[in-house]
């Protein structure tokens, strides 16, 4: 049985909620109910639901990128193809308290970890007072595990109560493409997300092509494009690419109210060659790991990117 909530306001008013359950079934519903009748004060945001299923990566990168505009308060994030097995449930505290995420150790929620400071703590979820009793299965921790403990945290019942301490550094790492430098000077990047829209995200600073032309040949298997530099879609002529920065501070490639995927026929994981018209370029898509451990500093602000990454996530 789930322990009854405290009477009294919760320490926290908000849990953020991201998954690949999708909208068709009724597990989002189920989870959203459980949170409610464990701290009925509490409110669910949800981040999405549109996870590819089973792709811990996407799950992750999405996640990165809204850690920094979250509330305080906790995240529940559930990506989960593992579940069932002896993959850990864990909960992470952030900030030396301000937040918390709880979700599979699989490498889903290292990025986020990673661009908010870093690790204060950890504990695994093994303490079955504070999780629901299963129907003889163990394959909705969302309902099970993750939403009792994300509820009871909001009810200020400390971590260390809801499962073992674990070094955050023992948790499973996320591994995240970075983009490669050249010899020559191009950048060897990778696509990081394609949106509803179809503008392909890659894992590229700005400051990677400081100095370059306006013109940048993009060039990927089976097709090669200029593409013009922009701050804007509608600056992008009809019929060709554009190169953003886009509103996560990466750059893009882009068309004008069309899909630039569609057109270039991108996915995410693909390999671009970025090369400038008017000579010299940078990189090539390497993996760096997202650790999960404690800094000896207090974590900086959401939004500085200082954990134990070298990079941004998305970058």
């Amino acid at each position: 049985m789930v322990a009854p909530p405290p009477v009294g306001p919760p320490r926290f008013e908000t849990i953020s909620f991201l998954s690949d359950y999708g909208h068709a079934d009724e597990f989002v519903g189920v989870v959203h109910s459980v949170i409610r009748s464990i701290a009925p004060a509490v409110r669910v945001l949800d981040i999405t639901h549109a996870i590819e299923p089973y792709n811990v990566r996407a799950g992750g990168l999405a996640l990165a990128r809204a850690a920094q505009y979250l509330v305080p308060g906790v995240v529940v994030a559930v990506v989960d193809p593992g579940v069932g097995t002896a993959r850990r449930p864990i909960a992470i505290e952030v900030g030396g308290g301000q937040s918390y995420l709880v979700g599979p150790d699989n490498g889903l929620l290292a990025p986020a970890v990673a661009l908010v400071g870093g690790a204060t703590d950890a504990v695994v979820l093994d303490r079955p007072e504070f999780q629901l009793e299963s129907p003889g299965s163990t394959t909705f921790d969302g309902r099970d595990v993750f939403a009792p403990v994300a509820a009871h945290l909001c009810n200020g019942v400390p971590l260390r109560r809801l499962g073992t301490p674990v070094d955050p550094v023992q948790l499973l790492p996320g591994l995240l493409p970075v983009s490669e430098q050249m010899p020559d000077g191009a950048v060897r990047a990778e696509v990081l997300w394609v949106d509803r829209f179809g503008n392909a995200q890659l894992n590229v600073d700005p400051d990677q092509i400081a100095g370059w032309p306006d013109a940048v040949r993009a060039e990927g298997t089976g097709w090669s494009r200029v593409a013009s530099r922009v701050t804007s879609f509608a600056q992008v002529p009809t019929g060709s690419v554009g190169l953003l920065v886009d509103s996560y501070g990466l750059l893009s490639l882009v068309t004008d109210r069309s899909s630039a995927a569609t057109d270039l026929g991108l996915g995410e994981g693909e390999q671009v060659l970025l090369t400038p018209v008017e000579g010299g370029g940078a990189a090539r898509g390497a993996t760096v790991n997202v650790t999960l451990g404690r800094k000896a500093q207090p974590p900086s602000p959401p939004g500085a990117a200082d954990g134990p990454t070298t990079t941004n996530p998305e970058s």
